[in-house]
């Protein structure tokens, strides 16, 4: 599901606005392109609905995360602490995206763990401190050594993403990164996301291993729905007021075709169980988890420290600095996208460096409350606006409200740690194949014939992998005579999107090319930075309250993260003083 349809999306936005004929569009077209805009609140009942799918939209990624991340942190299959795990995610999702749509950027995106940080996470575990001990040591432990050895990891890696997160918080909200949007090209984005994908594909062919046949059927069946039937629509049965009950044609597969496949896949694993075609034990087998969902609780509140107090290191923190990089690049390429899809004017600057402050302040509160991942925009909830044409940032909210109820009712985040374990290997071979495809069409605006082009992709992209498998592989020849600095080298140096990201940024900004040739003219027209106070976007990008003192008060000019914010004012005193 992760990014499946941001491509559907990208697509009809293509072919509804030409955005070299229209780069921004007139207030009419963009309404034109959308039935429920930004700004636009439908009937609570259908808020409900609306956000049940968009909530449906992102549970895949989010559920993704732990069949990687509790592996590396020396969690049995069996631990009912998975489940909290899950939990712990999806209700930071809900409380950042509600905080996010409502006073940050104010687009309708949803903001959850993301595939990101995994990367950089690995890269840490793999270290010799916190690799996992022996499967027979591990299996001779009592269930609290057990619990002790995987929650000193989790605080390792809380700490980390934490104090990490605050580059992105004072970067975002101080107008930092804002100002140096401009070395951000498409050739920057390519590949720092498209390694998210292609790094991980060994965990896709682990897991996918443990039964092809399953993991065949289930990218097979995925295909099939979200990109051959996308258009077939089911007879189905719904009550109207005044009419009663009538037949609808639901656009089933367009929507939901992640879950029919998970419930499909998930019903022939039954079926092969019950009939004992697969052994006791195999990972393909429905009843191999089930005292998972009997140990969960019912209801359990997330809090921040409950794993423990997070500790912080310094290869740590600097070594989740890429997940944060990453990140900040990713949702950079989605809020212009995001704008476009919802009838939206294109974000100004302020509105840009409160999402990314916004987003900083998620990932610090993911980290606090020990959800092991940062926060990140959803690719696929933003496709998920192109396909169904409703952009309200209202459905947004009330998906936030879902996502919060269903973090504390812990039994349904148990369900999800049963899935067979094939049935994930065959979502990771799509999924991250798509994060990578993501990242590969920033590439639309460059010249794909430009020689310097060219160098600049294919080395971006396949020296990281070549130095991140060749430290991971020989670590121990890293001497410097400082061991925290062996560390740190060590982890940085085998993060591939950081590597990646920085070579990208270098020899893009570097190497001469036009601005036709290196897509900065087309992808000016995405980033419309200049459009910027009330008086031009009306009220799309003000805070929901306040906007009457806030427009009082002048020193509020000088905050980039206002949406009263006049940029050049701060830098302007300064001239002044000097001249003086």
């Amino acid at each position: 599901m992760v990014h499946r349809n941001i491509q559907i999306g990208l697509e009809t936005v293509i072919n509804d606005v030409n955005p070299s004929s229209v780069p921004n569009g007139t207030a009419e077209q963009r309404k034109g392109n959308v039935t429920y805009g930004i700004d636009d609140a439908p009937p609570w009942y259908l808020c409900i609905f609306l956000a049940l799918q968009h909530y449906l939209t992102m549970i895949g990624a989010i559920v993704a995360i732990p069949f990687i991340l509790c592996p590396a942190l020396c969690m049995t299959e069996t631990d009912p602490d998975r489940s909290n795990v899950i939990s712990t995610m999806i209700f930071v999702t809900g409380l950042i995206t509600w905080l996010q749509s409502t006073f940050g950027c104010r687009l309708p995106i949803v903001q959850g763990g993301t595939i990101s940080f995994l990367v950089p996470t690995l890269a840490i575990l793999n270290l010799p401190a916190w690799k996992c001990p022996a499967p027979e040591e591990l299996a001779a432990l009592t269930p609290d050594e057990r619990r002790m050895v995987w929650t000193s990891r989790m605080c390792e890696l809380s700490g980390a993403i934490a104090v990490s997160a605050l580059f992105q918080v004072i970067g975002g909200y101080f107008g930092i990164i804002g100002s140096l949007l401009r070395f951000v090209t498409p050739l920057t984005i390519a590949p720092t996301v498209a390694l998210v994908g292609l790094t991980l594909f060994d965990h896709a062919a682990e897991a996918a291993s443990q039964q092809w046949g399953i993991a065949a059927g289930t990218f097979t069946l995925l295909t099939i729905f979200s990109q051959c039937m996308g258009e077939v629509k089911v007879p189905t049965m719904v009550w109207r007021r005044g009419v009663g009950c009538t037949v609808v044609w639901f656009p089933l597969f367009k929507l939901f075709p992640v879950l029919l496949t998970i419930a499909i896949m998930w019903a022939v694993c039954g079926v092969l169980t019950v009939t004992d075609v697969l052994q006791a034990g195999h990972p393909a087998r429905t009843d191999l988890k089930l005292n998972v969902i009997e140990d969960a609780l019912w209801f359990r509140v997330p809090y921040p420290g409950q794993w423990g107090v997070p500790t912080v290191s310094v290869a740590g923190v600097l070594g989740m600095l890429a997940g944060v990089l990453a990140c900040t690049v990713e949702s950079i390429s989605y809020y212009p996208t995001t704008a476009r899809m919802c009838a939206a004017p294109p974000p100004p600057l302020h509105a840009i460096n409160r999402g990314l402050g916004t987003e900083g302040l998620g990932t610090m509160l993911a980290g606090l409350w020990g959800s092991g991942n940062g926060t990140n925009t959803f690719g696929e909830n933003v496709g998920a606006i192109g396909v169904t044409k409703v952009g309200s940032r209202r459905v947004i909210q009330w998906a936030a409200a879902l996502m919060v109820l269903q973090g504390v009712v812990g039994k349904l985040g148990a369900v999800f740690i049963i899935i067979p374990q094939p049935i994930v290997g065959g979502l990771f071979c799509v999924m991250f194949g798509m994060i990578s495809a993501f990242g590969l069409s920033a590439l639309q605006y460059v010249s794909l014939t430009s020689s310097r082009n060219l160098y600049i992709i294919g080395f971006s992209l396949f020296f990281p992998l070549v130095l991140s498998r060749w430290v991971a592989a020989h670590g121990g020849l890293l001497h410097t005579g400082v061991e925290a600095l062996d560390a740190v080298l060590q982890v940085l140096l085998s993060t591939s999107i950081l590597v990646g990201g920085i070579v990208g940024c270098l020899m893009d900004n570097l190497i001469p090319g036009t601005a036709e040739e290196r897509g900065l003219t087309a992808w000016a027209q995405e980033m419309s930075l200049e459009a910027v106070g009330a008086s031009e976007l009306g009220d799309t990008y003000d805070f929901p309250v306040g906007m009457t003192l806030i427009r009082r008060w002048k020193w509020t000019q000088y905050l980039p993260f206002m949406p009263t914010y006049q940029a050049g004012k701060f830098t302007a005193l300064f001239h002044r003083q000097k001249d003086s």
